[in-house]
């Protein structure tokens, strides 16, 4: 993921969080807000109840994958929050977790969501 594409600031983290939306099931959280950039930016946070840091950065390398495979509408800061049952999960329990939580965030572009009804269907 480049640069301009991550969120490293903590000032960032905490606007997301306090003047955001968010969604939820299991596996993640996900906080959303809009940033008037052109490009979304994305941040993730695994605290460390959930594992050591080696199972925390593994979290946050799947996580990073799965957003980096999705078309996700442009203009956006957003903030995954893992929860405990991410750290057993495996890649493709974390993306279908991801691109649902995208899906009722109606984060995702046209194409990306056409993909998924697909997906479903099979």
């Amino acid at each position: 993921m480049r640069k301009e594409q991550r969120l490293r600031k903590a000032k960032d983290f905490v606007a997301v969080r306090r003047e955001g939306r968010s969604w939820a099931d299991k596996l993640l959280v996900l906080a959303t807000r809009r940033n008037g950039l052109d490009v979304t930016r994305f941040g993730f946070t695994i605290g460390k109840r959930i594992g050591k840091a080696v199972v925390r950065n593994k979290i946050k390398r799947r996580l990073r994958e799965a957003s980096r495979l999705t078309e996700v509408q442009k203009g956006w800061d957003v903030v995954f929050i893992a929860r405990s049952g991410a750290a057993s999960a495996d890649y493709q329990t974390l993306s279908r977790s991801a691109m649902e939580l995208f899906r009722r965030a109606r984060l995702l572009n046209v194409s990306s969501q056409a993909a998924g009804r697909r997906e479903k269907a099979r």
